[in-house]
């Protein structure tokens, strides 16, 4: 079992072509847990890219704490072809690793271990990595690198990219995103729709239940019917072949509410999930929600107190992801990757917000979505090979 601690990651920044697992080892040595700000590590790509003579962007969150960054080698033109990949991972708290996150570890049979090793550190060290060799290339068409913050939570990183590449003129025509795929081109992914519900009730002394609205019982009544109605979809569809499970998905994933066990709770909360085949609208499902209660809890409540009722606020809407198997973006990825295939997937990607504002994308890379979010994540060393040769691959096309 090998340590890669011997790679400092926080270098004075170096012209020196440095390898994928090299790039990799510095990029997850950066917390970037979405929680987080990723000015550290951007700080590290953009010395790496200027040391380059790589031309790019930033772009920021609002609060200024986090921020794109946008590269072009090749013509500083619109057009061409985008490989983007997020930089936030999600925490590794209560997880129990065999070795720190945030060291690359290397057990000495393939596999290299840390948090953003699979998602998706390794295809953004993947892409740093072939700059060098991209830069010798003379590329008709820009190849676009895309570097985004807060995937795992808002994708606020892709809209802010999207907003600004608009604003420059410099739209891609083509993006690939380089989520961990096992390097097989995937053309389609489920949305999904987040909301949050807050129940308002009305306090009172838990001997006296009628003077009150109890706002946790009238959650759970909700909850109960989102219950059933994930039981109806999973036996009724709408279904969608390739995707596994081939319907929409439906959960609560947090609820809270109340004090003390003898005060009535006079608020509650819980969150819904939908993660929406295509074709299937999930805003029409959550309006749906909204005229249940209305029609059968909010009367009984309002009868005590009218300020009692519900309340639902959209948190994230990601749209799916849908790219015909005969478009030219599949043919390319798919002589690119070596790969005849084609399918879904069931998790949502920043693609499908590209492909809303107009640029088809298709996501391919490397690593397995079974690795993602788990206690000592990994990356084959041989998927990081195969992705090196797949952009590689993807470059020269440009350049034809």
């Amino acid at each position: 079992m090998a340590n890669m601690a011997d790679i400092d990651p926080h270098p004075a920044h170096s012209s020196v072509a440095l390898s994928t697992v090299e790039l990799l080892a510095r990029l997850v040595a950066f917390d970037t847990t979405s929680r987080n700000s990723n000015l550290p590590l951007i700080d590290f790509i953009r010395g790496y890219l200027g040391e380059h003579g790589v031309a790019f962007t930033e772009s920021r969150s609002r609060d200024g704490n986090k921020a794109n960054l946008h590269a072009i080698i090749g013509p500083q033109v619109a057009g061409g072809l985008a490989l983007s990949g997020h930089v936030d991972t999600v925490p590794v708290d209560g997880q129990a690793w065999q070795s720190d996150p945030f060291t690359l570890r290397d057990d000495g049979h393939g596999r290299l271990y840390a948090r953003g090793a699979a998602d998706m550190k390794g295809f953004v060290a993947s892409m740093l990595a072939a700059v060098p060799a991209l830069q010798r290339l003379t590329l008709a068409r820009p190849l676009h690198l895309f570097i985004t913050f807060d995937e795992e939570t808002s994708m606020a990183g892709a809209r802010r990219l999207i907003a600004d590449l608009s604003d420059r003129g410099l739209r891609p025509e083509l993006c690939v995103v380089g989520e961990p795929s096992l390097m097989q081109p995937i053309l389609g992914h489920k949305g999904r729709l987040a909301a949050r519900a807050t129940v308002r009730g009305r306090a009172g002394h838990s001997s006296d239940p009628a003077r009150g609205v109890n706002a946790v019982h009238a959650a759970a009544r909700a909850i109960g019917w989102l219950a059933d109605e994930a039981d109806r979809l999973q036996r009724d569809g709408p279904f969608a072949e390739g995707f596994s499970p081939p319907h929409t998905t439906l959960q609560v994933g947090t609820m809270g509410g109340g004090q003390i066990l003898n005060i009535i709770p006079e608020r509650a909360e819980f969150s819904i999930e939908w993660r929406p085949v295509p074709g299937h609208d999930a805003h029409a499902a959550l309006d749906a929600l909204a005229r249940h209660v209305a029609a059968t809890l909010e009367p009984a409540m309002r009868a005590v107190d009218p300020e009692c009722g519900f309340r639902f606020e959209v948190v994230d809407w990601v749209p799916g992801l849908s790219l015909p198997s005969e478009h030219p973006l599949a043919t390319l990825v798919r002589q690119a990757a070596g790969s005849n295939g084609g399918g879904t997937v069931s998790f949502a990607t920043e693609g499908g917000l590209y492909e809303e504002a107009g640029i088809p994308t298709i996501v391919c890379g490397p690593g397995s979505i079974a690795q993602a979010h788990a206690p000592d994540e990994w990356v084959a060393r041989d998927q990081l090979d195969a992705s090196d040769a797949f952009i590689l691959q993807l470059a020269r096309r440009l350049a034809a």
